[in-house]
């Protein structure tokens, strides 16, 4: 049995080992670093900032740079990759600004008109813009007609090493033929190849099938993003739990980005219980796993220093 100077310096050595245990938890977490894969960005529509006509912003009030880092800093998340919207059509200049504005906090994935053909020479230079990673396309309702524009942009993105995201519901089969033709090129599948409707239709899990079979290719990863949109429930949205696992399962954490796409679902949830959703939520993810979903692994993919 210890004496009580033993039991004393035990009971001391016991409690700083804790201390210890506990601020190291505390300084792992403080380490990681989160990045949020998809934010829009707009300013108030203007003569030279117009809509395109029929499409509208997510929000009734602009959602600005000046509205965004203060939420960014509240929730802890370090970077966000700004997505333009559609909605002023294919442009990025605002994007850039908040790039060159926060250098360290925004990078772009920016937009491109498929169907113009003087189009493809951006290509070689796409990534000298500062701030720019990548291009993002979208292949949804009016826009699939975009499609038959794409051929070319596989072949000249792969080529400049410039990574595409891509949303593109309904339409994921199409890209398992890409994937292997161009096995150099970065293809993110965007919101696990779902959108609102076909939650609300019940055709998550096909979706996600379609998700999942494309995982055999290396060069294609998913963003596990905006939870908040397809759930039919309140936070902490347990529905999409099944659904963001079955991808993880198949991507791994290496290829598999959170993210948030939050002006869909302002409403729903803070910044930070986004956050939380994936980082306390979620028991399938261990924290080595939550250190690349919430932000080292798509650093990684789109080589953003």
């Amino acid at each position: 049995m210890p004496s009580r100077r033993q039991f004393i310096q035990l009971t001391a050595g016991a409690a700083l080992a804790a201390q210890g245990t506990h601020q190291a938890m505390a300084q792992s977490e403080k380490k990681r670093t989160i990045v949020d894969t998809q934010v829009h960005l707009w300013k108030a529509e203007s003569p030279d900032w117009k809509w395109v006509p029929g499409r509208k912003p997510q929000l009734p009030e602009p959602f600005t740079i000046e509205k965004l880092v203060p939420l960014m800093d509240e929730a802890g998340v370090d970077r966000v990759v700004v997505v333009p919207p559609s909605w002023p059509g294919d442009r990025n200049d605002y994007a850039l600004e908040a790039a060159k504005r926060y250098p360290n906090r925004f990078g772009v994935m920016g937009r491109i008109a498929l169907e113009k053909p003087e189009s493809a020479a951006l290509l070689p230079k796409w990534k000298e813009q500062p701030g720019m990673l990548g291009i993002r396309l979208t292949f949804q309702r009016e826009q699939v007609a975009m499609l038959q524009h794409a051929d070319w942009i596989f072949p000249a993105a792969e080529k400049a090493g410039v990574p595409l995201m891509f949303f593109a519901p309904d339409n994921l089969p199409r890209f398992a033929t890409i994937a292997e033709k161009h096995p150099g090129l970065a293809l993110i599948i965007d919101h696990m190849g779902l959108t609102a409707e076909i939650a609300k239709e019940g055709r998550t899990k096909s979706a996600i099938d379609e998700v999942v079979k494309l995982a055999k290719y290396p060069n294609v990863s998913v963003k596990v993003s905006a939870a908040g949109t397809f759930s039919q429930e309140a936070y902490p949205f347990r529905d999409t739990a099944e659904h963001i696992k079955r991808c993880f399962d198949a991507y791994g954490p290496q290829r598999s980005y959170w993210g948030t796409d939050m002006t869909n679902s302002l409403a729903k949830a803070t910044y930070r219980q986004r956050i939380e959703q994936f980082t306390k939520e979620l028991s399938f993810l261990s924290e080595e796993d939550k250190d690349w979903v919430m932000g080292k692994a798509i650093l990684k993919r789109l080589n953003w220093a």
